[in-house]
């Protein structure tokens, strides 16, 4: 007997089509995709994901810029903040965010130029981030206690000189600008202190006033809330040039230590792979506002000194900040223990 007939399949008309017709019948199924990658910037609220506890100077410029932004393009601003391990943890977290420009980041460059020499990175620090702006800088006073008999920097080098180790220096923390510019005030001068790191600012400015350390490199907010009551004493700013906030008092430069030059630099990246069409859009904004009478006038209540830098200017400035903390850092030793 003949054996079973072979099935017959029919194929359905769909499965007939030419290429070009059955490209076209599934076009449409691509137009979501297209158009989210072309909708406009910004398409939801945007987070400035900060590397820093809240309340500090990334709060300072972040609230003002991001109701300035919120007004310029109707999407609100939203402020996050991730801790720990010299800025790391958050800078990890942006590198690994959406390159879309709605996730940026205020950090300093304890975080973009110091950490990279003392810390094992999770990223790239050269290749996960794309440069906005460079904002402002933050130059701190070498303040001493009440208690140390000196009213010049040259009286706190002969102090320092004639007993090693015997002056303690507050810090933020190891790797923090205010323990560079101790260490490379030390270097600079032949003198050397014992080293006190706290875990922050605040703390280290609440141990030089209880008499704990005698030294210190404050920030000029603390400074303007300390020195009238005479808790501690301004020796001479770590600036270049003089602080508009206190006029009278020399640069440690001024004061016989040529060289010396230290600041904590504020600035915007956004992850790696933004567009380049928003980025520009973005660095527009914030230069805009850096250069607002208004904005000036706040940053430079607050103790900072405004730049408003694109992003060029940034990424020339990072290279010769890293190169500078590098060198100090690696012949002094300094290491996270």
């Amino acid at each position: 007997m003949p054996g079973p007939r072979a099935a017959t399949t029919t194929v359905p008309e769909p499965e007939r089509m030419s290429l070009p017709r059955r490209a076209l019948l599934s076009a449409p199924l691509l137009l979501p995709g297209l158009a989210r990658a072309q909708e406009p910037y910004p398409s939801r609220p945007i987070t400035f994901l900060c590397p820093v506890a809240p309340g500090g100077p990334a709060d300072v410029m972040g609230r003002p810029l991001g109701q300035f932004l919120t007004a310029e393009w109707g999407q609100p601003v939203v402020m996050d903040y991730k801790p720990g391990a010299g800025g790391t943890i958050g800078m990890d977290a942006v590198a690994r965010s959406r390159p879309d420009g709605h996730t940026l980041t205020i950090v300093s460059n304890s975080t973009y130029t110091i950490a990279p020499h003392l810390y094992a990175m999770p990223y790239d620090n050269d290749a996960a981030f794309a440069p906005i702006a460079l904002m402002a800088m933050a130059p701190s006073f070498i303040v001493v206690h009440r208690s140390v008999p000196v009213t010049s920097v040259a009286d706190l080098i002969a102090l320092a000189k004639s007993k090693p180790d015997g002056l303690a220096y507050a810090t933020a923390g190891i790797g923090f600008t205010s323990h560079l510019a101790t260490e490379l005030f030390m270097s600079l001068t032949g003198t050397q202190m014992l080293h006190v790191p706290y875990r922050g600012g605040a703390p280290a400015t609440q141990a030089m006033l209880a008499g704990e350390a005698q030294v210190n490199f404050m920030e000029a907010a603390f400074v303007r809330a300390h020195a009238p009551g005479g808790a501690i004493r301004p020796l001479a700013v770590t600036s270049r040039t003089r602080h508009p906030l206190f006029p009278d008092i020399p640069t440690i430069e001024e004061a016989g230590v040529p060289g010396f030059e230290s600041a904590t630099y504020w600035a915007m990246q956004a992850p790696a792979g933004v567009p380049p069409a928003v980025l520009a859009k973005i660095s527009d904004a914030v230069l805009r506002w850096n250069r607002l009478d208004a904005t000036k006038a706040t940053l430079t209540n607050a103790g900072f000194i405004p730049i408003a830098a694109d992003g060029p200017a940034f990424l020339r400035h990072k290279a010769e900040d890293s190169a500078k903390w590098g060198r100090l850092i690696k012949d002094r030793g300094i290491r996270i223990s």
